[in-house]
């Protein structure tokens, strides 16, 4: 990497497990899960030391009576009975998790800050689970025990000393379940401000503004019953092969019964090929392969939005002749804007089209005969639509297309999001949200007995730069990795670093602690698979899939370390210690989180008898008004959008290119250096380009080069001795590993419509290495 790195860490980033064999890649030609699978997740299970927890764990996840939701991606969860209602990821991430290696005081005394500023993520994280509350010790560079009443305590000491509550900010991952999530919310609510920033702040952010803009909901109206009955699916923008393995159970059962589905990427990624289906025993037995594509096409990156208004144009265009081609009684009873929306699809030239996508106007057409041709459809996206400028724009287009069709409101149709993390949208349901609306915060302050705070807070990117400049002192991460994840690595690692304190709650030795403020405390917490027990007995936490099924997830094992605390034992604690006036029942609500549930009833929209409804079969859904076609627009109606396309062609000489995860990896975490559904073997520190833009550049196959990217401020970032593949990728088009890459998007070159960084549309040129 260039010079601009981390000082303390000259080989950052450094990620992977560091292996002396040679990088390989061969494409990769066989069914995605299957044999392959199988054998990866043996493998893992072995070298982890977990041949018996392993496999118990498998049968225990997933399951709605006595198991535990699985951490990993947030895929909902089998509606049929399914017993292996399972994935390779999520075994490899809940096996990591109940590693029987422990990082306690012996490892922290033998091993300074600096020192472990030098080791691979993959290092850390394979130290195993944190076993008791430390804090960062500066006359001798280590991290040193601490009790957990005095960690609440310097914490406290710290919030209550700040000259204004938006001195702190409060950071969550997905991870965190909705109980956890209410509580950490109320916190720092009572504290006086809406500094929330949450990982949605950087993946689906333009979802969720987007559908909020043109349905009244910020979130999706399909369920798992919907996918199984749709005529056609379309997925833009997802490596579900890899990000949600069990949407393969879906494709493969979709494409059996004559549904056609349309994968859009500018990869083709192995979920758009074929499947094995691990628990289809008869397939597995007789290696018989299941298609889960009709069609695949590859846009350009950020062609999606051009691809979208193609169709479009085409069904308007076809609607001349075939009135069928669109729902004209749905567009006039519940729709706006459809009039200026058909002027500007008319007014978009083929040409324009064709340009932005990527595409020739003869696979546009093929997609949009497979939309008229269907009577449901389905479309499905992931971050290779939103982090982009024009993020919120593209999947406004994906409802206007739905629109056109009165594809929304009935069975077997309508947007659906794939969110990444297990509790995502939990956390923005139960309040992590630095844009509150105002009656959100009515309805809280009633219930809780609360005055909250009513100025918005800050996102991702505002509480780094605020971090950066000082105006937040104290910054506490409630899972995951920040220092990693956020973009401009460097300009992060400073941010963290100019901080009075930062508290981190974790399981696992990360990054971000080792990038810490002057002051540091690393709270170790329970995992999702472990026991949690309270005054009241073994509790059990809720989470909500991408879907809006909420149900309840229970830990089957003993935790790792007596001395660990649940994530709303912590939060209670955080708050005793910062708000000692506070009338809040914050210990009485952890004896009970019944207790909590209880509460969250009366303050959030959906959770109605919210105890009695988690207990059900397979829990709850919350309701959606879109899907009963009530708009909370300010039209009253679905509003049609009729955004203008964006240019995204690259300029003379540069390349665009997308950050993505590899296949063995998790968010921050990386399990190898492999990446078997792009046939790398021993690598992450490269670039996928297309062969004919490599030749231009005179760089070889497998080559080493240098990467640097501009920023919109003309700021240049780079990253040196890459080595490049060559790969099925359009021309123009570049993509590579997260979070190695997050160091050439810039902090400012996030959208001004969503406000994510822009990690999927970065503006790069790659040369041989100098």
């Amino acid at each position: 990497m260039s010079a601009n790195g981390d000082s303390r860490q000259p080989r950052e980033p450094e990620i992977g497990p560091a292996s002396d064999e040679k990088p390989e890649f061969r494409p990769y030609r066989h069914p995605a899960a299957g044999w392959g699978a199988a054998r990866s997740v043996s493998r893992f299970l072995v070298r982890e030391g977990a041949p018996v927890d392993g496999p118990r764990a498998i049968m225990r996840m997933n399951h709605e009576d006595k198991g535990f939701d699985c951490p990993g991606c947030a895929w909902p969860d089998d509606t049929k009975g399914l017993h292996l209602d399972i994935c390779e990821n999520g075994i490899k991430h809940v096996t990591w998790e109940m590693t029987r290696k422990r990082v306690g005081r012996e490892f922290f005394a033998a091993h300074s800050v600096t020192e472990l500023s030098g080791w691979s993520d993959y290092d850390l994280e394979n130290q195993g689970r944190l076993t008791e509350p430390m804090v960062y010790d500066p006359g001798s560079d280590h991290y040193v025990p601490i009790s957990w009443k005095d960690a609440f305590e310097l914490a406290g000491r710290a919030l209550r000393e700040l000259d204004s509550p938006n001195q702190a900010s409060f950071y969550t991952s997905g991870r965190l379940g909705n109980e956890a999530t209410f509580l950490y919310q109320l916190m720092a609510r009572e504290l006086g401000t809406n500094n929330l920033p949450d990982c949605s702040n950087m993946c689906h952010e333009a979802s969720g503004r987007a559908l909020q803009a043109s349905l009244g909901t910020g979130k999706g109206t399909v369920d798992l019953k919907d996918w199984e009955s749709a005529d056609a699916l379309f997925i833009l923008g997802v490596n579900a092969a890899s990000n949600a393995p069990r949407m393969l159970t879906a494709l493969a059962e979709a494409h059996r019964r004559g549904a056609q589905i349309v994968h859009v990427n500018p990869l083709v990624e192995a979920a758009a090929t074929r499947t094995i289906v691990p628990h289809d025993f008869v397939d597995m037995a007789l290696f018989k392969p299941t298609r889960t594509s009709t069609l695949n096409l590859q846009p350009r990156i950020g062609g999606d939005m051009a691809l979208l208004r193609g169709m479009a144009k085409a069904i308007l265009e076809q609607s001349t002749t075939d009135p069928k081609a669109l729902d004209e009684e749905f567009i006039d009873r519940h729709t706006a804007g459809f009039e200026e929306y058909r002027a500007v699809c008319a007014a978009t030239p083929w040409e324009e089209i064709e340009t932005q996508s990527g595409l020739g106007r003869d696979d546009i057409l093929k997609a949009a005969r497979v939309y008229r041709e269907a009577d449901r459809s389905i479309v499905s996206w992931c971050l290779g639509l939103t982090q982009h400028e024009h993020g919120v724009d593209t999947v406004r287009e994906v409802v206007n297309l739905l629109l056109l069709r009165g594809n929304l409101g009935r069975e077997g149709a309508g947007p659906s999001p794939v969110r990444g993390h297990s509790n995502v949208q939990g956390n923005r349901t139960c309040g992590i949200d630095h844009r509150p609306t105002d009656a959100f915060l009515d309805r809280l302050g009633e219930v809780c007995g609360i005055e909250p705070p009513r100025e918005h807070g800050l996102d991702t990117v505002r509480t780094i730069r605020a971090m950066h400049s000082g105006d937040v002192k104290v910054f506490v991460g409630m899972g995951g990795n920040f220092a990693l994840a956020a973009p401009d690595t460097p300009y992060t690692y400073e941010a963290l670093r100019a901080c009075d304190l930062t508290v981190q709650v974790s399981t696992k030795l990360n990054r971000s602690h080792i990038v810490h403020g002057r002051q540091a405390l690393i709270l170790p917490c329970l995992g999702r698979t472990e026991k949690d027990h309270q005054r009241k007995g073994i509790q059990r936490t809720s989470v909500e899939d991408s879907m809006s099924m909420v149900h309840l997830s229970i830990g089957m094992k003993r935790p790792a370390s007596p001395h660990l605390l649940s994530e709303p034992a912590i939060v209670a604690g955080l708050a005793r210690a910062a708000l000692p006036g506070s009338a809040t029942p914050w210990h009485w609500y952890v004896e009970d989180y019944d207790r909590i549930r209880d509460t969250m009833a009366r303050a959030l929209d959906g959770f109605e008898d919210f105890n009695r409804r988690v207990r059900l079969p397979l829990g709850f859904r919350i309701k959606q008004p879109a899907r009963e076609l009530v708009f909370r627009t300010p039209s009253g109606r679905a509003e049609f959008s009729a955004a203008a396309l964006p240019d995204v062609v690259p300029a003379a000489g540069t390349l665009a290119l997308g950050t993505m995860r590899s296949h063995d990896q998790w968010n921050t975490t990386i399990y190898s250096d492999n990446d078997r559904y792009r046939g790398i073997k021993n690598l992450r520190t490269l670039v996928f380009m297309n062969r004919a833009d490599m030749r231009e550049r005179g760089i070889d196959d497998l080559g080493p080069v240098d990467i640097t990217s501009t920023a919109k401020d003309g700021s240049r970032r780079s990253l040196n001795g890459y080595l490049a593949i060559p790969y099925d990728i359009p021309r123009g088009c570049a993509a590579g590993y997260m979070p190695e890459m997050n160091v050439l998007c810039a902090l400012g070159d996030y959208s001004t419509q969503s406000d994510q960084p822009i990690m999927k549309h970065l503006k790069v040129t790659i040369g041989p290495a100098a």
